[in-house]
C-alpha cells in the first residue's frame, strides 16, 4: 500500500495548494482499493452491486430459432420475385409450443411472435403484408428477403459466453438478463461501509431550537441521499462538536467501522484546527486547495483504528461545495473501492443558452438545466446564482456544467460539457 507522500511524487505537478481537478481523481484512484470480500445475493437484492465475477451463460438466448413476430413462416427458397407467391398454410406455431408437422414445398406456418422455426423454414412475412384466403396466402415480391423477421439461436448470447463481466454495476437491464439465464443468485462484492458526519459548532440538528449564528445542517442529509443513490451502507454518526475529544471519538469510531469517512466542514485554512489536528493525529492525511469553484478545501488519507484503514475525505462546510465535491471526486473514488470498472461519469456535449464567465486557471462546475432544444440537440441554462451556499439552486439543476481548468468565458451557443444527475442524486 502507496503512502499518500508515494502516490504524490508519482503525479507530475502534484501541488496541494493548487491541485488540479484531473489530478484529484488520479490521486484518489492511487489511493483506494477495492474491496474484496464478496457474498452471493438473490437477483432481487443485486441492483447496483458490483458482479465479483463474469456471469456465463449455461443456455443460449434465445434457446432456438424463433419469429420475432406475427405472421408466416416460409422457406425462402419458395418465393418469387416479379410476381406474388401463393402458398399453402398447413398449420400454426404458438410461442412456447412447437410445431413438428413436415412442411413441404409450395407450404408455410402460421407463426406467432417467439414461436421456434419450423425445421426447414428461414423467413417470416409479417402479417399485415399477406393477403389469406381460407389456407391460401399470398405474399407481395419484395416485401421480405431471405432471413428476414428471424431471431437465431444464441443471437443475443451464446452458452458459455459471458453475459455481464465482473466489475458491472447491475442495473434493471443486467438484473433481467441474468433472470433470462435462469439464474436465481450472483456473486457480487460486499456492500461498501461508508460513515460520515458533520462538523462545526454552529451547527443545528433538526429538532433543535434556532440561535443566534447557528445553521441548521443540511449536509447531513445530501451526503446521505447521495450514499444511498450509490448502494453503499451508510454509518450516520451526526453532527460532531468541533471539539478535540468528540472528534477524536468521531474518527476513531468511524475507522472501526467503515471503510471510508466522510465529513464536511473543518478543512478550511481560516476554521479552527481541532478538525484538521484530529485527522492528522489519527492517520496520514494530506490537505488540499483545489484549484475548483465551488470548493477548494479538501482533506484526504488513512485513518487507522485495528484493522485495515479508512479512506478519509474532508470536504468543505458549504453545502453546495459538498455535493459538486462529492460528485466530481468522492463518488468516482467509491465506485473504485465498490469494485466497479467505470466509476466516472460520462460528459456529455450541449450548448449554452448564455454566456458563462470564467477565469482560466481553475475548473468550475456550475449548476444547470439540461433539456433537449428545438433543433434535437442538448442544450443548458445556469439555475441563477451560483453561490456556494445557495442550496436552492442544487435543487432545481438536473446537471452540472463542467468549465475546464484552461477554459474560458463561454458565449450563447458555445459547446460545453455537462455531469447530468439522473440516477445519481
Amino acid at each position: 500500500m502507496k503512502t499518500l507522500d508515494q502516490i504524490a511524487a508519482e503525479l507530475q505537478g502534484y501541488d496541494p495548494q493548487a491541485l488540479r481537478a484531473p489530478a484529484v481523481n488520479d490521486f484518489l484512484s492511487a489511493l483506494v482499493e477495492p474491496v474484496a470480500d464478496t457474498e452471493t445475493v438473490g437477483v432481487f437484492q443485486a441492483l447496483d452491486r458490483v458482479l465479483a465475477a463474469d456471469v456465463v451463460s449455461p443456455i443460449s438466448v434465445p434457446p432456438h430459432d424463433n419469429s420475432a413476430m406475427d405472421g408466416y413462416a416460409l422457406a425462402s427458397a419458395d418465393l418469387a420475385t416479379d410476381r406474388p407467391t401463393v402458398l399453402t398454410a398447413v398449420g400454426t406455431a404458438y410461442a412456447g409450443t412447437a410445431w413438428n408437422g413436415p412442411v413441404a414445398a409450395g407450404q408455410c406456418v402460421k407463426i406467432m411472435t417467439g414461436a421456434i422455426m419450423p425445421a426447414g423454414l428461414d423467413t417470416v412475412v409479417p402479417v399485415e403484408f399477406v393477403q389469406v384466403e381460407q389456407d391460401r396466402v399470398s405474399v407481395p415480391p419484395g416485401v421480405v428477403r431471405a432471413g428476414d423477421n428471424r431471431r437465431l439461436l444464441g443471437e443475443d448470447l451464446m452458452q458459455g459466453q459471458p453475459a455481464l463481466r465482473r466489475g458491472d454495476r447491475l442495473g434493471p437491464a443486467a438484473l433481467g438478463l441474468i433472470a433470462s439465464l435462469g439464474l436465481a443468485t450472483v456473486s457480487v462484492y460486499r456492500r461498501l461501509k461508508v460513515a460520515y458526519f458533520s462538523t462545526g459548532d454552529e451547527i443545528l440538528s433538526l429538532g433543535e431550537a434556532p440561535r443566534e449564528g447557528a445553521v441548521y445542517d443540511s449536509n447531513r442529509y445530501t451526503v446521505f441521499g447521495l450514499l444511498t443513490r450509490l448502494g453503499v451502507e451508510v454509518i450516520d454518526l451526526g453532527v460532531v462538536q468541533d471539539e478535540p475529544a468528540a472528534l477524536e471519538a468521531a474518527f476513531r469510531q468511524a475507522a472501526a467501522q467503515a471503510d471510508a469517512i466522510i465529513t464536511s466542514g473543518g478543512v478550511s485554512m481560516g476554521e479552527a484546527d481541532h478538525t484538521k489536528a484530529m485527522m492528522r493525529q489519527l492517520g496520514d492525511v494530506a490537505f488540499w486547495r483545489i484549484a475548483m469553484r465551488p470548493g477548494r478545501p479538501m482533506a484526504v488519507g488513512r485513518l487507522s483504528q485495528g484493522h485495515h484503514p479508512a479512506v478519509l475525505f474532508g470536504l468543505p462546510g458549504n453545502p453546495v461545495a459538498v455535493m459538486v465535491t462529492f460528485l466530481a471526486f468522492v463518488r468516482p473514488a467509491l465506485l473504485q473501492m465498490m469494485g466497479a470498472r467505470t466509476p466516472a461519469p460520462p460528459l456529455l456535449k450541449a450548448h449554452s443558452l448564455e454566456a458563462l464567465r470564467k477565469k482560466p486557471g481553475r475548473t468550475e462546475y456550475q449548476r444547470g438545466v439540461v433539456s433537449t432544444g428545438p433543433d434535437g440537440r442538448l442544450q443548458v441554462r445556469t439555475t441563477g446564482n451560483q453561490g456556494s451556499g445557495v442550496l436552492r439552486s442544487m435543487a432545481e439543476a438536473n446537471g452540472l456544467i463542467v468549465l475546464h481548468h484552461q477554459q474560458g468565458h463561454v458565449a450563447p451557443g458555445d459547446e460545453v460539457d455537462v455531469m447530468v444527475f439522473d440516477g445519481v442524486i
